[in-house]
């Protein structure tokens, strides 16, 4: 079908070249009963705005409304009673790049325990984010927590704890001690989407301004309210 329209366009174009005559009204019309019959055929959707509605309505094409997409609730939940929960991200700057982590523990009833913000120098974004994680189980076991949630946003981060192959090389070890470390707690691992993850996110931006190895604050910084 699409092989027929190159063609009839390419009759009418030799056509108005050798003739010297061009008849407009009639290219428009073969154009859009060229590109309503293709559309037809067609099996994809249209964007349900306006603009989409009025072009395929010009060239005849039946409407296909596409799915309509539901909202996703994006929300930080505290954690259960006797529960802690640690909420960990990473970012990183320039080339090459320059790495940091940062955490966040709270507990049930709204209590907060303290967060961590750390420099990590030159790294990936990828192996920053196992080095938050790592780092936040090592002031989870520091503290003697034995129920522990965890909660990042990155899902390649959370599906290590289930398939080892994801984690970098040099970490192997580390994330090993750990996940031993996870299997004799009550421990729990969840995804959340970036825009839950804000005070993490925050933290690990600290990191680029204070270019601390480690550092464990007790309050929240008031640099992460400005």
């Amino acid at each position: 079908m699409i092989t027929f329209s190159i063609w009839m366009i390419w009759c009418m174009r030799n056509y108005a070249r050798f003739q010297d005559k061009i008849d407009v009204s009639r290219i428009i019309s073969v154009i859009k009963d060229l590109t309503c019959l293709v559309g037809n055929f067609s099996k994809a959707s249209m964007k349900n705005d306006m603009l989409d509605f009025n072009v395929i309505n010009f060239f005849g094409i039946n409407t296909r409304i596409g799915k309509v997409l539901r909202p996703l609730p994006i929300r930080w939940e505290f954690p259960s009673p006797g529960w802690v929960k640690i909420n960990t991200d990473a970012a990183s700057r320039g080339y090459p790049n320059l790495a940091t982590c940062g955490g966040i523990f709270h507990g049930s009833m709204r209590k907060f325990i303290g967060v961590f913000s750390m420099f990590l120098e030159v790294q990936t974004a990828m192996v920053a984010e196992f080095y938050g994680v790592i780092h936040a189980m090592e002031e989870a076991q520091r503290l003697g927590l034995t129920n522990v949630w965890l909660e990042c946003d990155s899902a390649l981060v959370c599906a290590a704890f289930t398939s080892k192959v994801n984690v970098p090389w040099m970490l192997r070890n580390q994330w090993n001690s750990y996940l031993n470390y996870c299997e004799k707690i009550r421990f729990r691992v969840t995804h959340i989407f970036r825009k839950g993850n804000v005070y993490a996110d925050n933290l690990a931006n600290l990191g680029f301004i204070h270019r601390e190895s480690f550092y464990w604050y007790n309050r929240l910084p008031s640099s992460l309210f400005l």
